[in-house]
């Protein structure tokens, strides 16, 4: 792959769409630092040195740094991710929304526009929520700012971000490289990076600190071994061998190896860790901040969710595991696979096709998703609580398990994309040199095969 990524730059439309994501990323990372107006930013950044801090921190860590910085981003992707949620759990249970799944790419894009709207919507009611926080709390505004026309400027300000940064996403899919909201999500969590190193050394040459260079090595040492360690998870495979009648066995013989149908450890990717923290972080998030943090009982409760406690660990790894199951249900079905195999005259060894071997797919489909969600789990607790452990809070939630995982999920999904592009544009000036009459070596040894214009 790697020797292949070093041909981005001879192919012009790759090049193109490289460069388009970067500036439509470089006007996101912009966008980060416009204040929202009749607020005092550095009163809220001061909420990230409480209690509620914690609590803060992985939203934060999505936006960019646009909650800290309290900008016209603040809400970022968030609300589209909650809408995503809540219409793929919805779409099993309503008919209408079923039959357009079933519909393919048309019922596709009317199941993202209603996505689009109800990410209107949600984005509307938090920011109103947030207004009504901030003007009950105290020192959050300037002097004079308040009333409706504070509600309303708020309200319109962050929609209108979180409206922005969606188109920002869409365009980046459409017309970029990768998932458009996978890479806004990982240009947050790398552009923060920096600063969490800052901080690190910071620490060590600080005289009496915890934190010592020796540590400093350690948590560098570990970083790189959680990074191997997940990409190569995510590069395994469970290959389940394909036969085929005996005229194609023959034929696929003299053609190359045999088939296989390839499964993934890890075939849900980091949907799970992105829709679990949605989950946890924003209820409570919002819940701190419109509340305030001088309630007792919203203390004690936020006391019981903030990441590092077992109940939070308990509840996130239980959503890991719902979101690993379900996701995967919804982007593989057994059952089709197993139709499309019986239609094409494949089979798998000692399996009979058709429901046999959908009930076997099934099977191997649920203990990979098993261990996946397992890896998922570990990769996203054990770091953070080596973090904390060590008192390093800088590292903990821009190195933790679940921001580390999301990087280097999406930069191999990418890559993936970007070396797919590669193969299919070098076949096609294979094709093309092929079609203007050249002699290339046949399927079988021994034979050639001519292709003449017409």
């Amino acid at each position: 792959m790697v020797g292949g990524l070093g041909n981005v730059g001879k192919v012009p439309e790759l090049r193109n769409r490289i460069f388009f994501t970067l500036m439509m990323l470089a006007v996101y990372r912009l966008g980060v630092f416009v204040p929202t107006p009749g607020i005092d930013a550095s009163k809220i950044a001061e909420r990230f040195n409480d209690a509620a801090g914690a609590l803060f921190g992985m939203i934060n860590l999505f936006s960019g740094g646009a909650l800290e910085n309290f900008s016209i981003f603040t809400l970022g992707i968030m609300p589209y991710i909650s809408m995503s949620i809540i219409v793929q759990f919805l779409t099993p249970v309503i008919p209408s929304l079923e039959a357009l799944k079933k519909e393919g790419a048309a019922g596709q894009k009317v199941l993202t526009r209603y996505i689009r709207q109800g990410t209107m919507v949600l984005a509307l009611i938090q920011s109103f929520m947030i207004a009504k926080g901030l003007q009950s709390g105290s020192g959050f505004l300037y002097n004079g700012v308040g009333g409706i026309s504070f509600y309303v400027t708020t309200m319109l300000t962050l929609t209108a971000g979180t409206a922005f940064i969606m188109w920002l996403g869409e365009q980046i899919t459409e017309r970029g490289i990768g998932n458009g909201m996978s890479i806004i999500i990982f240009a947050g969590i790398v552009a923060r990076m920096p600063k969490a190193f800052f901080e690190l050394f910071s620490l060590a040459s600080t005289a009496g600190s915890d934190v010592t260079w020796l540590v400093v090595l350690f948590l560098l040492i570990f970083s790189v071994i959680t990074i191997a360690a997940i990409v190569y998870v995510e590069r395994c495979q469970r290959r389940i061998p394909l036969q085929y009648p005996r005229s194609e066995r023959m034929m696929a013989k003299e053609l190359g190896p045999t088939s296989y149908l390839p499964f993934k450890l890890n075939a849900a990717g980091v949907i799970p860790p992105i829709f679990a923290s949605a989950f946890m972080v924003l209820p409570a998030t919002i819940g701190a901040l419109f509340l305030g943090s001088d309630n007792e009982t919203i203390q004690t409760i936020m006391s019981q969710i903030v990441p590092g406690t077992i109940g939070y660990t308990i509840v996130y790894v239980l959503l890991i595991f719902i979101f690993a199951y379900y996701y995967v249900s919804v982007i593989t079905n057994p059952k089709e696979i197993a139709d499309n195999l019986k239609k094409n005259g494949a089979f798998i060894p000692s399996i009979r096709p058709g429901a046999q071997t959908a009930d076997y797919l099934y099977g191997i489909l649920n203990r990979l998703t098993f261990w996946g969600a397992i890896y998922i789990s570990l990769v996203c607790i054990v770091p953070d609580f080596v973090y904390r452990e060590l008192n390093v809070h800088s590292m903990t939630y821009v190195f933790g398990g679940t921001a580390v995982l999301i990087a280097v999920g999406v930069t191999l999904d990418t890559a993936s994309q970007i070396q797919s592009i590669l193969t299919a544009r070098h076949y096609e000036a294979f094709m093309s040199k092929s079609a203007s009459g050249k002699t290339f070596a046949g399927p079988f040894r021994g034979t050639k095969t001519r292709i003449l214009k017409r």
